[in-house]
């Protein structure tokens, strides 16, 4: 068993996470935007000043609930189980991008569907 320090888990976990942090707010960007464009023309009716704050604030709380994937990785990584999770985390970052994903789509869809209604 190869063991890691704690400098070398926090290292290696913001090396990995904060890479996919750039996949992930792409991604809820994508969904958001392309919810706008498909409701353009009555979608621009909701784009106000309240309404980006409401975007900012909630893209703020969708990277906090990203870091809630550190506490996580860090503990696999000290534990006995470091060299199954280096290879098998992904799958909490592919869980957590779609679970982001059905989120995303919820508030776009509401903010921008039928918006001149």
């Amino acid at each position: 068993m190869n063991t890691v320090t704690r400098q070398e888990a926090f290292t290696d976990a913001i090396r990995f996470w904060e890479r996919g942090r750039i996949l992930y707010n792409a991604v809820l960007a994508l969904i958001v935007v392309g919810y706008f464009v498909a409701g353009w023309p009555e979608s621009k009716v909701s784009l106000t000043f309240n309404s980006m704050q409401g975007l900012f604030v909630l893209a703020v709380f969708a990277n906090i609930a990203y870091c809630a994937a550190y506490p996580v990785d860090v503990f696999a990584q000290l534990s006995s189980v470091r060299e199954s999770w280096l290879s098998y985390r992904w799958i909490l970052f592919a869980i957590g991008l779609v679970f982001a994903s059905i989120i995303a789509r919820f508030f776009a869809q509401s903010m921008f569907t039928n918006a001149a209604s």
